[in-house]
């Protein structure tokens, strides 16, 4: 194609286009009438350029210019067409071939499209790459996904648990702790990102044990939407969270002054938690299994049967001078001693502890009986039987943390007088 040969315009037709020809080629030029923020109108023109694979819409307001425009892109797809035009015979079939793989394919757009397609994802991807990057989308693809919540992911976890035997302790922890997740993160279980899971776990203000506790489940629930297709393969977003190191070694304890500071800011319902694990080292578990009829405040002692204690092993806690005076006031109640969820307490400590201005310690109730019970008594084998552990457990641990005059001052802990009506 001469760049001399003339362009050709064809006459308006309806007043709405004229058309640049060039050879087999023709670009519109399109008259458009637009209002203004004054409500006045104006005449524009508009036209499309495919020159660089996609369609650019441009537009002008000077017919010259547009015309001008419409001339240099007629001609430069033109000269792609003469191109074409003097294709050998090895270049022509190669070209046909394409077209019919694009056919083959239900690929209707034109072949300069299909290269300039090519052309950017090679320049996206940084070489031939795009088979790869093609088949990646595919695994990847959200869309792909079986949608499910974060609520329901976690009711069929605790299902499939429950009928592959796992105890009922396991079960309820884990969909306790679960629920916790859930409330704070009611969406899609394929939108949680590892952000979302971490932000979760530091906003817990828990103990380092407590958190990796809370990090383990979501692990696994994560794991389970991953076996089932919820979430992507390999995208397991706890997988990437902070790693919770729990320090090993040294022994917390709760001072005196701390733990009179508890039990002043704890609510009436986790008062009594806090009260049986400082005073009578039952566990949290245990203090969540028993019922009030277990906590024999007259005759001095609570029952700690075979089915609420860790150890499967029935024992006999005594119940200290201070404690009954702690739990005088529930005398008369009844059913569980804790009566909330596993959720419920943790709001409820975090509540306390922020009352009290007390950083809490795990286990450090427990921890805190046993040495200050085995520094009053200095008889490992009795703390050992009221705990529910063995004798040289309590020695290696507990021996020697306190003095007995702390001891002392810990079991005087007492409520405040009422005032008298």
């Amino acid at each position: 194609m001469s760049e001399k040969q003339a362009i050709r315009w064809s006459p308006v037709k309806d007043k709405q286009y004229e058309a640049a020809t060039v050879g087999n080629v023709m670009v519109k030029l399109y008259k458009r009438e637009r209002a203004t923020a004054t409500g006045k109108h104006r005449v524009i023109y508009e036209l499309s350029d495919y020159t660089s694979g996609k369609r650019v819409l441009r537009s002008f307001t000077d017919l010259a210019e547009a015309r001008q425009k419409a001339d240099t892109i007629a001609r430069q797809l033109a000269s792609g067409e003469s191109t074409a035009a003097a294709m050998n015979n090895a270049d022509a079939a190669s070209f046909g071939r394409a077209v019919q793989i694009l056919r083959d394919a239900g690929i209707t757009m034109p072949l300069e499209l299909v290269a300039a397609h090519f052309a950017e994802s090679f320049t996206i991807t940084g070489g031939d790459k795009s088979i790869e990057a093609a088949k990646f989308f595919v695994r990847h693809n959200p869309d792909q996904l079986e949608q499910r919540s974060v609520a329901d992911t976690i009711t069929e976890l605790v299902a499939l648990k429950k009928t592959r035997g796992m105890s009922d302790d396991y079960t309820n922890d884990l969909r306790q702790r679960l629920t916790r997740f859930a409330k704070d993160n009611s969406v899609d279980i394929s939108s949680v990102t590892t952000g979302d899971v971490q932000r979760w776990l530091d906003g817990l203000k828990l103990g380092s044990q407590s958190v990796k506790n809370f990090r383990t489940v979501l692990h696994t629930l994560f794991e389970f939407a991953e076996a089932r297709g919820y979430i992507i393969k390999g995208s397991n977003p706890v997988a990437d969270t902070e790693s919770v190191k729990v320090k090993g070694g040294a022994i917390q304890i709760f001072t005196t002054d701390e733990i009179a500071k508890l039990l002043k800011h704890a609510s009436k319902d986790f008062l009594p938690m806090v009260a049986i694990g400082a005073f009578a080292g039952l566990r949290s578990a245990e203090v969540e299994r028993i019922e009030w009829r277990d906590v024999d405040t007259k005759g001095g002692f609570i029952t700690v049967a075979s089915d609420k204690a860790k150890t499967k092993a029935r024992r006999l806690v005594p119940i200290s001078a201070n404690l009954a005076a702690w739990l005088a006031d529930y005398a008369s109640h009844t059913g569980t001693v804790w009566k909330g969820t596993a959720n419920d307490l943790c709001d409820a400590r975090m509540t306390c502890v922020k009352a009290a201005g007390v950083t809490w310690k795990d286990n450090g109730l427990r921890h805190s009986f046993a040495s200050y019970r085995l520094a009053e008594t200095q008889n490992a084998a009795q703390v050992a039987l009221e705990m529910g552990n063995s004798a040289d457990v309590v020695f290696r641990h507990y021996r020697e943390l306190v003095k007995p005059e702390m001891a002392k001052a810990w079991f005087a802990i007492r409520p405040e007088p009422k005032a008298a009506k």
